[in-house]
């Protein structure tokens, strides 16, 4: 063995033994989960090979899952390896479990994307945080207040990345730590770190916190990684060992509420997995339950946090998350206020108040004196004002008093100040003033609104709405329940209540006759609805006419029936033939019949599946057939215990929903080269939407199938909507494709609905589309048409999916008008040489975008990229002063710079690459 090695050993055997001083007296086996999330899905072969190699037994747990304490029931040691993104009701979770005895071991930055509230929280749970990263890598010691048991303090490992873990509470003991540059071990502080040494691996009674990406191969090896585990689980109870490796099982099922949206009929809602009970004692953040027998694709997701009136206590955490959702707020309306004094400085000044707001700056200033010094029976404050400096300083002391209240226990009039506080932000939201940048306005025009419009006279009174409201993007429902809206040649009926009249080909020229694009939004595989059967009259379990007039054409469950136990809709099999060709020929009677804009393929999956319970989906007669062909079994005879054979049925069904959106958008697009795709999908996490809808939408984007991804996040708050977003929409995987997520309308408050596009315009979005046209109402056209109406815009605004590299140009121009605004307010300054080399980027950057916009070629394309990575690689250090009180207005400017990237990247794509060029006019 060499000497290198042989010092490895011996720091490792040292290292079990200082880590099982500090184990229980009495030795329980332990049961450890492995948590698996989006964010360690990178590092995830390697993590199980580790793991594996440790001999350590072990079930994986699905942390998206983990909602409440009860999901992590059977479980006494979690292990989350480099998980970085922690949501309040995970880290709520996390503290009620552990506080009936459940213990953690961590690794890497755990926690850091968290929002502030929950990273306070994981201090207070792990005793330590992740400060930073080290900057280069180094060699790792232990140390211990007992010499005799630490004589040898050499290096456990060398060359290593990791990080500088900081110990939070005087329980927290440093046991080891990174090596200093000169090699020299210094004295031990009375917290158990050294002086000057950083701290690399940091516990308490309930946690280990390593300071290095466990299972990330650049961190270290396979043998340090296993052994440093293994010590650490020592702590707890005995260690689960495996002498071969094992196939990691999840934990038994338990009972979630899968909710996803469909457009349909006016009542499509949001699938998203949700504890069906409150955390216990956590009022504050109860989620709501489901309601029997609805269909999993028809739920949507309650609010993240429910405040009430009324003396109920208020928990830490809860206190924690109700501070970071009104933190978030100001963030958003101070956003949209500075978007809208921006794009009127020319009529007014930071200081200065719109007339249309009817109020006063000194009104405002003695309105919020009143508003923070609120008794709880008075409402809310309602200054409207533009002046964000204002609104946001008087937000934030209602925030301060809240904290005070809490503190106090005064839990009734901290109650009432968060929702005062909430209703003075939601009402100085600018609805007068155009604060809306070139985006896709998109609105779902649903079945129903269509037939009450009855004729084409009644569908143009409903378009001019649309068109007044800067709507630019209609989904036109096309094909529902197996019905054309309009006579086709094609389909064995139009829907019975459209006919005498082609509303499709009233809608075209409707909509193009207002400067409005229409795209045919299509079920795909869903061929009935049980509740339009009630319409029509019509049985129940009525398949509807295509699988009427073709039964071998049917899907089924395990059990034999064509609509799932709790379900509405019956499908067709995706994997027949015939299915795909009759499909197929319907998008392209649509495509070459009607002057359609795009065409958006809806319920382009299979239906909701719960394969741990028993309920699963596809066995069609031909998919049954081809599988047996490939595989040499029935797939009704497999069970999802064998996790091989079982994965290579859920392969194959999510491959024929892969290869017919490839093979269709290819035809579509051979005919009409300017045809803009589009689908409506579920935002949940790929690997449980693949198990239990086999819908891979990431590969249709990546492969460039597809235009535009409508994820259908509807959500009863913003806190939760933006939860279900943002891992799309910030991921470099998708940075060529459009992402305009869905909001659901029906029951949602104006003040919300306006909160979750600002939410999107702060993010790397490329727009929003609306569910449905039957909720629209009034209020929110009166809105619309003041904040991004026509009727403000000369000239006319670029739609991102036809003028990408316009609407980049644009964008940034609006950016600039922002900076501008703030440095004439002198709110946003910088130092010299600084400031030069800030203005002069900007210029070239704006200059190569204007180039671009107005000739686009390969070689302007290519200097545009150039100055923009140039300009984001600087814009953070430019911004590090205004960061300081405005981190939510930087990051959302950045998210504003992705985006601009994003338009680069689908311009290349879509006008600049050999394939047809989709950016031509009509």
């Amino acid at each position: 063995m060499s000497k290198s090695r042989l010092a490895t050993s011996v720091c490792l055997g040292l290292l079990l033994q200082c880590l099982v001083l500090l184990s229980p007296a009495v030795a329980e086996r332990i049961s450890l989960g492995v948590a698996r999330s989006s964010d360690n899905a990178a590092d995830w072969e390697s993590i199980t090979t580790r793991l594996q190699a440790a001999k350590v037994g072990y079930r994986v747990i699905d942390f998206q899952q983990v909602q409440r304490a009860a999901d992590l029931n059977g479980i006494s040691v979690l292990f989350l390896p480099n998980v970085e993104t922690v949501t309040e009701a995970q880290a709520i979770a996390l503290e009620e479990w552990m506080s009936r005895g459940g213990r953690v071991v961590v690794s890497g930055p755990v926690g850091r994307l968290s929002p502030l509230g929950v990273r306070q929280a994981l201090r207070s749970l792990l005793g330590a945080y992740w400060a930073y990263p080290l900057s280069e890598p180094t060699g790792l010691q232990t140390i211990t207040r007992q010499p005799q048991s630490w004589a040898r303090k050499g290096q456990a490992a060398s060359g290593l990345w990791g990080g500088v873990i900081m110990p939070s509470s005087l329980s927290s003991q440093t046991i080891a730590t990174w090596k200093s540059a000169t090699g020299v071990n210094p004295a031990v502080t009375a917290t158990g770190a050294p002086s000057d040494n950083p701290p690399a691996i940091v516990t308490t009674e309930r946690s280990t916190f390593f300071g290095w990406n466990w299972g990330r191969r650049s961190s270290g090896s396979a043998e340090f990684d296993g052994t440093w585990l293994r010590a650490a689980l020592s702590r707890y109870g005995e260690v689960p060992v495996v002498t071969v490796p094992i196939a990691a099982a999840p934990l038994p099922a338990t009972p979630t509420n899968s909710t996803a949206p469909k457009p349909s009929v006016g009542t499509s809602t949001l699938s998203l997995p949700l504890s069906s009970t409150p955390p216990t004692g956590s009022t504050a953040l109860r989620q709501a339950p489901t309601q029997s027998g609805n269909d999993p694709a028809e739920q949507v997701a309650p609010p993240g946090i429910e405040v009430e009136p009324g003396a109920l206590p208020i928990a830490t955490l809860e206190a924690i998350a109700m501070r970071q959702e009104l933190e978030n707020l100001i963030g958003r309306v101070a956003s949209a206020l500075l978007t809208a004094n921006a794009a009127n400085s020319s009529a007014q000044t930071a200081t200065s108040i719109s007339t249309s707001d009817n109020t006063t700056a000194s009104s405002l200033v003695a309105s919020s004196k009143e508003f923070v010094a609120a008794t709880p029976t008075k409402t809310s404050a309602t200054a409207a004002s533009s002046d964000p400096v204002q609104v946001v300083a008087t937000a934030r002391q209602g925030l301060q008093k809240f904290s005070q209240l809490v503190a106090q226990g005064d839990y009734r009039k901290a109650r009432s100040q968060w929702i005062q506080t909430r209703r003075f932000l939601w009402d100085n939201y600018p609805t007068e003033r155009l604060r809306a940048q070139p985006e896709i306005r998109a609105i779902w025009l649903d079945r129903g609104t269509i037939v009450r419009a009855g004729s084409e006279q009644g569908l143009a009174a409903l378009f001019d709405r649309l068109a007044a409201s800067g709507i630019n993007t209609v989904f036109f429902e096309t094909v529902n329940a197996g019905y054309t809206i309009y006579p086709s040649q094609v389909a064995p009926q139009q829907n019975p209540l459209t006919r005498g009249w082609d509303p499709l080909a009233a809608a075209v020229k409707l909509a193009h006759a207002r400067g409005m694009e229409l795209h045919a939004w299509v079920w795909a595989f869903a061929a009935g609805n049980e509740r339009h059967n009630l319409l029509l009259n019509l049985p129940k379990d009525y398949p509807g006419p295509v699988i009427s007039a073709h039964p071998d054409w049917a899907n089924y469950d395990n059990r034999g029936r064509i609509i799932p136990a709790g379900q509405e809709k019956p499908f067709l099999d995706p994997a027949n033939p015939e299915v795909r060709r009759y499909l197929q020929q319907l998008l392209n009677e649509i495509a070459s019949r009607y002057q359609v804009d795009g065409i958006q393929l809806d319920y382009i999956r299979y239906p909701f599946q719960d394969p741990a319970a028993g309920r699963t989906y596809g066995y069609g007669k031909a998919a049954r057939q081809q599988f047996q062909q490939f595989a040499g079994v029935d797939p009704l005879k497999i069970s999802p215990s064998d996790r091989n054979l079982w994965q290579r049925w859920t392969n194959f069904r999510t491959q024929q929903i892969d290869s017919f959106v490839a093979e269709t958008s290819q035809q579509l697009r051979r005919a009409k080269p300017n045809l803009v795709m589009s689908v409506a999908v579920f935002p949940l996490p790929q690997h449980e939407r693949i198990q239990k809808l086999q819908q891979h939408w990431e590969t249709w984007a990546e492969r460039g199938d597809i235009d535009l991804v409508v994820p259908m996040a509807y959500a009863m708050d913003t806190n939760r909507f933006q939860r279900l977003v943002q891992p799309y929409l910030t991921s470099s995987k998708l940075n060529s494709t459009l992402i305009m997520p869905g909001i659901r309308l029906l029951n949602l408050p104006e003040a919300v609905a306006i909160d979750q596009i600002q939410a999107l315009r702060d993010l790397p979005s490329g727009g929003y589309a609306l569910f449905a046209a039957e909720n629209f109402n009034d209020r929110l056209q009166t809105i619309f048409q003041k904040t991004q109406g026509p009727i403000q815009r000369t000239p006319k605004e670029p739609v991102p999916y036809r003028q990408p590299f316009a609407a980049a140009a644009v964008r940034y121009t609006a950016l600039q008008r922002e900076w501008n605004f703030l440095q004439g307010q002198k709110q946003l300054w910088m130092r010299e040489p600084a400031l030069s080399r800030w203005q002069n980027q900007s210029k070239a950057l704006d200059q190569a975008l204007q180039a671009l916009a107005e000739r686009p070629g390969r070689d302007r394309l290519k200097t545009a990229k150039r100055e923009l990575t140039n300009f984001r690689a600087q814009f953070s250090s430019w911004m590090n002063l205004y960061a300081l009180e405005h981190r939510y207005q930087v990051d959302a400017w950045e998210h504003r710079l992705d985006t601009i990237d994003t338009l680069l990247n689908y311009g290349d794509r879509v006008t600049l690459s050999s394939t047809p060029n989709r950016s031509a006019n009509r």
